[in-house]
């Protein structure tokens, strides 16, 4: 892998999160040892006032803002290769772009545009939604100390991705893994109506169990110094990632609803837990 390909891209602007996000994204890049991209798209940008009231940062002001970037990440990690990229475009579409020659795109989970009270601004949730690599979105608190990393999957036969991204994340960082597992009672179709076959529940929970040891059994082996739990929940697993976010320092997600409309093939539970979760999260194409 070259290393413009093995790069980490943050994008930056003037909010908060974008700082939590920059410093997520350059003690990821030291725990990779891959060089870090900082990418500014000064074009629409307003600073962080009421909304309507926004003054356009002019290109010279972002270019101060790469720099001023730059320094305090070389302060975090000395040696650390960084370089800087000023794009002329809007932050959605330079994002996406830069996400073709990058291992991992960062974002910010609020820019510094649009109404503050959002869970997620419009440009995160796009780059999470169409970037051709995983896409972090950080909040402006960042990551907490304690906890592990979580993932969630809906064993779908699409896993194996979120799976090298969960493990490979916990074994850098030395955490344990928790593995959340969505299913759903099989149902069949009346007249109209789901009816509920007739099932034996504490069967179904064994099977389900058993079918997530077989998944793991590989990974286990593959990641031996990473300690892993698994538990199966009962349809969407959005409010176990989301509660649990709380206590994590990752949450990992897949993308692979269907693609149409802006939010290409992120998929309802990947929406939910990147508007929601507590920590960051990383979204993963599969």
């Amino acid at each position: 892998m070259s290393a413009l390909k093995n790069r980490v891209v943050v994008g930056i602007d003037s909010s908060q999160s974008s700082v939590a996000a920059v410093e997520w994204a350059s003690d990821e890049a030291r725990l990779r040892e891959a060089p870090l991209g900082l990418l500014h798209a000064w074009f629409g940008e307003t600073t962080g006032a009421p909304p309507g009231r926004g003054t356009r940062v002019t290109k010279d002001a972002g270019a101060a803002l790469l720099d001023a970037a730059r320094e305090r990440v070389l302060l975090r990690h000395p040696g650390l290769v960084v370089s800087t990229e000023l794009a002329d475009g809007h932050a959605r579409e330079a994002l996406v772009s830069a996400a073709g020659d990058a291992a991992l795109l960062v974002v910010g989970a609020r820019g510094s545009g649009g109404f503050p009270w959002l869970l997620l601004g419009s440009t995160g949730l796009y780059a999470a939604a169409h970037a051709s690599c995983p896409v972090v979105v950080v909040h402006a608190t960042g990551a907490g100390t304690g906890g592990g990393v979580v993932a969630g999957l809906q064993g779908r036969g699409q896993d194996d991705a979120i799976l090298a991204y969960a493990f490979d994340s916990a074994q850098r960082r030395s955490l344990a893994l928790r593995v959340v597992h969505s299913s759903s009672y099989p149902l069949v179709v009346g007249s109209g109506h789901e009816l509920p076959v007739v099932y034996d529940e504490g069967h179904i929970a064994a099977e389900h169990e058993r079918l997530l040891a077989e998944l793991l059994a590989g990974w286990r082996e593959r990641f031996p110094g990473v300690a892993v739990t698994a538990v199966s929940v009962r349809s969407s697993a959005a409010r176990e990632l989301v509660t649990g976010s709380e206590e994590q320092q990752l949450v990992v997600v897949g993308r692979h609803g269907v693609h149409r409309g802006p939010l290409g093939r992120l998929g309802s539970t990947s929406q939910a837990v990147v508007r929601h979760a507590a920590c960051p999260v990383a979204v993963v194409p599969v």
